[in-house]
Parts: C-alpha cells; structure tokens; sequence
C-alpha cells in the first residue's frame, strides 16, 4: 500500500474518531468537547488540503481558535454558573443568513478566481454558515443544530464528491446527531422555559 495513501487514510479515521467523541460529548453540554474538537480539526486540516477544499481547511483553522473560545464561554462566569440554554428572535437568523450568504458569494468568488480550489461556492456556504453556526453553538443558542443539520447534509455531499468517503459518512452521522443534538437540547430548554 502506498504510504501516502496509508497517512491519509489514517489521517482521516482520526479525525473521524476524534470528531464523533467531539459530537456526543457536544449533544450531552459536556465541556470535554472542545478538546476533542481542536484535536479533530487538527487531523482534518491535512486531509482538506490534500483534496483542495481550502475553505474546510480554513474552517476548521477556526475551529481550534473557536473551540478554545468556546470552552471558556462554557467554564462559566465568576459565580461559577454555566451558561443556559437559550432562543435567538427569527430576526436575528434573518441577518445571519443574509450575512453568510454575501459572505460566502465574496469567498467563493475569491476561492474561484485566484486558486485551484474545487467546488468553491458550495465549500464557501458550508464555510460561511459552519462559522455563523459554531458561534450561535458557542452561546448555546438551541436553533444552532437547524444550521447543522443543513450543513452536515450538504457537506457530506460535498466530502463524498472530493474522494473523502470517511469524512462523508461522518457527516452524515453529524446530521443524524446534529437532529438528536436538537431533541436534547429542546427537551432541556423546555424544561427550563416552560
């Protein structure tokens, strides 16, 4: 076997792992998540620009400053409280979503023009709006996991057309978590909020 093609094959099962350990801990608001998430968009980074997808490699860049980010919103504030659950007004999706697509036109313009990169308006949206998502995530907002699920199903698409079929199936596993990430979540606001 090819050793390039063994590194990258490992490469990918330990992104897999790490990113499926990322999601449980995620569904269950256990904070450990983030660990598993820099490590697992460490392992994914390799993998997206050896298929030139730049924008996922540039996404999950993000990903480890935005998990660290994330973990210190999640330790809790000085009276040792942990941040709650909580809804986002239909206005402010509005925004996000007009916000990402400008955002994702202008980077998938730039990806197209100046690069080799391959399918780069589809990569910027699911760029773009994985930002948008893992910064709602970050707060907690219980609607973040709509944004997943589209965009999980998307990229798994986008993954299995670039050759990266390890990567595809763990997509469509997030897709199915990203629903039940949902159920939890909603379940636990309600009994909050109701």
């Amino acid at each position: 076997m090819d050793i390039d093609l063994t590194l990258d094959l490992f490469v990918q099962i330990a992104g897999t792992v790490l990113s499926l350990i990322y999601l449980f801990l995620l569904v269950k608001e256990n904070i450990w998540c983030w660990l598993f998430s820099i490590l697992a968009a460490i392992f994914s980074i390799y993998s997206f620009i050896s298929v030139k997808l730049y924008s996922e490699a540039i996404l999950y860049s993000f990903f480890i400053w935005f998990s660290i980010y994330s973990w210190y919103k999640w330790s809790g504030n000085k009276k040792g409280e942990t941040l709650a659950i909580k809804t986002l007004p239909l206005k402010n999706h509005i925004f996000w979503i007009i916000i990402g697509f400008i955002l994702a036109f202008g980077l998938g313009y730039i990806l197209k023009t100046y690069t080799d990169a391959e399918k780069s308006f589809i990569d910027s949206n699911t760029t773009i709006f994985s930002f948008i998502a893992s910064y709602l995530e970050a707060h907690k907002y219980l609607y973040t996991w709509v944004y997943w699920i589209i965009l999980n199903g998307v990229t798994a698409w986008l993954y299995f057309s670039q050759g990266l079929p390890i990567f595809a199936g763990l997509m469509v596993v997030y897709f199915v978590m990203s629903g039940i990430g949902l159920w939890n979540w909603r379940k636990k606001y309600l009994a909050v909020n109701a």
